[in-house]
């Protein structure tokens, strides 16, 4: 009798294959404290999701507090059920899910807020990216950093496909679109388990790729201080060891993903 396999959930799978809480609150740990001299203990998560990360930061201790915002109804619904649900009740009282607009919502003053996996991308128009960096800085007390995410290199120019094997299953990385005259471009994500057919476009995205200096400039026009580009070290053998580091010089290589902190 053949085994029945277990329903496919795609943000099982997402999250598998691209989210990794521990080293992303180990990162704004370490990174803030080389900024401030001292620990950030609020955090607001924006284009949250699941809240995956969100959930996770209030894990750190009973000083820990923190907010998810995001519009879409059905991750921020699979976050509560998934994430926020497993917390103890002291966690509970300190995690905040919000569905509403990043351009608008309120929340009090975070140490630290982020928006990874490239979502401000969405703004595809530099006013409304310059507005959106605005509300990030306000929502950031005096001591506060903005931290983004964001990719380049030539490959992700180039309509192709990355693969990556997990354990059960392959991830896939596909650029779609890339138009070169305004860098707007369509990503997807499918994922293959073992054994089955290929899911195809679980997750698409409509997005402008901003540069490194675009995004930096539009940072300080909103109004933070100073602005830090981080690059990955290398681990000997031609391959990022996961270690990031602020630098003005980099060598630019055909895929690299890194992060950019804006200090209020």
């Amino acid at each position: 009798m053949s085994k029945k396999s277990t329903p496919f959930d795609k943000y099982v799978y997402y999250q598998k294959s691209v989210q990794n809480p521990s080293n992303e609150i180990e990162f704004f740990n370490e990174k803030y404290e080389q900024i401030r001299g001292k620990k950030p203990f609020t955090l607001r998560e924006d284009f949250c999701g699941t809240g995956m990360i969100t959930c996770y930061w209030a894990k750190q201790g009973p000083e820990y507090k923190s907010w998810g915002i995001d519009l879409d109804p059905e991750p921020v619904d699979y976050g509560k059920a998934n994430h926020y649900a497993p917390l103890t009740d002291d966690e509970k009282s300190r995690v905040t899910f919000m569905l509403d607009n990043v351009l608008t919502a309120k929340t009090p003053k975070v140490d630290v807020c982020f928006a990874f996996n490239f979502s401000y991308f969405i703004f595809k128009d530099r006013k409304l990216l310059v507005d959106y960096f605005k509300e990030a800085k306000d929502a950031l007390t005096d001591d506060g950093v903005f931290f983004i995410d964001l990719f380049g290199g030539p490959d992700s120019q180039t309509v192709m496909t990355d693969v990556a094997d997990h354990k059960g299953f392959k991830y896939y990385w596909e650029c779609q679109e890339f138009n070169p005259i305004n860098n707007h471009c369509r990503f997807a994500i499918h994922f293959k388990r073992k054994g089955e057919k290929k899911r195809e476009d679980c997750f698409v995205y409509d997005w402008r790729m901003w540069t490194m200096a675009e995004l930096r400039d539009i940072m300080e026009e909103a109004g933070f201080s100073k602005t830090l580009a981080y690059w990955e070290g290398e681990d000997g053998e031609g391959s990022g060891d996961g270690e990031f580091y602020a630098t003005e010089d980099a060598e630019n290589c055909d895929a690299w993903v890194t992060y950019i902190a804006g200090v209020k």
